[in-house]
């Protein structure tokens, strides 16, 4: 860490004095090489994460590749603001300036999807970069150094540093010498994070974790809602802080929700990462796999009931990858709304469907959890749609869909969703200062 600080501070007055063209010119060079290279990373984040390959090539690289494109570009159109008091003869406007070194710890759940939204628009805006990806999704971000150094990124702009939180995370953010810090993980590490960073009033965005509601009113289009809520469920084995992990159906149509969703949850095939059949693929090691299943005890043991997948069907995997970190999606019902598998975020396959009466009833239950990062609202009323979503207290809310990102727009969460948002005015408002100047004339 000493060394990538002292490297990017000193890489920090010629690539922060680059013009934005030439700064584009080389993220979109970065863009470029990635995209020539797509289904390398692809076979390199699906063995290194467990995601399935067709997963990594239809959303994670490409996502990667748009991330440096879009801000390539998106920096090229800002503007500053400009006001005037003619009465006093003065001329006010702001200019925003890089903030300098800016620290980055990204996730092992989309590595260089979550990794690739940090440094894009640091490295866009002018700042130089500590990236820490996470220890045990490190392979596509080594892979990425030599893409930047063909892309002509100049030494020290951005570095690298691998090793586990505790020491290199740790060592990071408590840097008199990094501003700010960009952290995307669970909220544990986040307190950790806002401790250390304390003394020297750093700069924080933290894009936590999620218990996220799916609303499903008698309304709802089911064709449509099913499908959509299985993937939003167990997309990624469940390892998106976006998905749905409590699913609220009003009463009328209950029954033939949960029918539904079992069935269409059941064809989801879980096999080896290769597989172009498979829809979900390895959790990510064997204690997070454990820790999966115990929330699944904690349910039965509490007298809910367990409707497919863990402990209920039977798992078909090749004789060579059955001591494999692998877990079928799974049901529960008839648990309580204080139940942990109800209140704590267990990120994997694992969801819960429960019935409600009322519109206002089913707004207090979602709220009820300390998280507010996402929620999708399926209803055919238009009306029930923008009461309900003014209402939840989320980030961001989804109706009749998920998982639609547009990067102009803010993300993030509420309440311990985390603080601060990305996005292409986001972003840029958190990796730059804003200086006011007052001309007199």
């Amino acid at each position: 860490i000493e060394a990538a600080v002292k490297a990017a501070r000193e890489a920090f007055p010629g690539w922060s004095s680059r013009s934005p063209q030439e700064r584009s010119r080389v993220l979109n060079q970065v863009a470029d090489l990635l995209e020539q290279s797509l289904e390398e990373f692809a076979q390199a984040e699906s063995k290194d994460q467990g995601k399935t390959l067709a997963l990594a090539r239809t959303m994670d690289i490409p996502r990667s590749v748009q991330n440096f494109r879009f801000f390539a570009s998106s920096i090229l159109h800002h503007t500053s603001e400009c006001t005037q008091m003619d009465h006093l003869g003065c001329m006010h406007y702001t200019v925003r300036t890089p903030v300098g070194v800016a620290g980055l710890i990204s996730p092992w759940n989309l590595p260089l999807y979550l990794l690739t939204w940090k440094i894009a628009p640091a490295m866009a805006a002018g700042n130089t970069v500590i990236a820490k990806p996470s220890e045990l999704t490190s392979v596509t971000a080594w892979m990425l150094c030599k893409l930047l150094n063909k892309a002509g990124v100049p030494p020290g702009v951005v570095n690298i540093v691998f090793g586990a939180g505790p020491r290199v995370g740790e060592a990071l953010v408590s840097h008199p010498e990094v501003p700010l810090i960009s952290f995307t993980g669970s909220q544990p590490t986040a307190e950790r994070i806002t401790q250390l960073s304390a003394p020297y009033c750093k700069k924080l965005s933290l894009e936590l974790g999620g218990k996220n509601p799916a609303i499903v009113f008698e309304d709802a289009n089911l064709d449509e809602c099913v499908p959509a809520t299985v993937r939003s469920s167990f997309a990624n084995q469940g390892e998106i802080c976006l998905c749905t992990s409590r699913i609220f159906v009003q009463k009328s149509i209950y029954s033939e929700f949960l029918k539904r969703f079992v069935e269409a949850t059941r064809e989801w095939k879980v096999g080896i990462p290769s597989d172009p059949l498979a829809s979900m693929g390895a959790l990510i090691s064997k204690a997070h796999l454990e820790k999966v299943r115990s929330y699944v005890k904690k349910a039965l043991a509490e007298g809910a009931q367990i409707r497919c997948g863990e402990g209920v069907d039977k798992l078909s995997l090749p004789a060579r990858n059955q001591a494999g970190y692998f877990m079928l999606p799974t049901v529960i019902t008839d648990i309580k709304d204080e139940s942990c598998c109800m209140t704590e975020e267990i990120f994997g396959p694992v969801t819960c469907v429960v019935p409600f009466d009322s519109e206002e009833e089913v707004i207090e239950r979602a709220n009820s959890v300390k998280y507010g990062l996402a929620a999708t609202v399926w209803s055919g009323n238009v009306g029930r749609v923008h009461r309900v979503a003014k209402k939840l207290q989320a980030g961001l809310v989804w109706t009749n869909s998920w998982l639609i990102r547009e990067l102009n727009l803010p993300f993030g969460g509420m309440k311990s969703s985390g603080i601060g948002r990305e996005g292409a005015k986001d972003s840029y408002d958190f990796f730059t200062e804003i200086k006011t100047i007052t001309i007199k004339h």
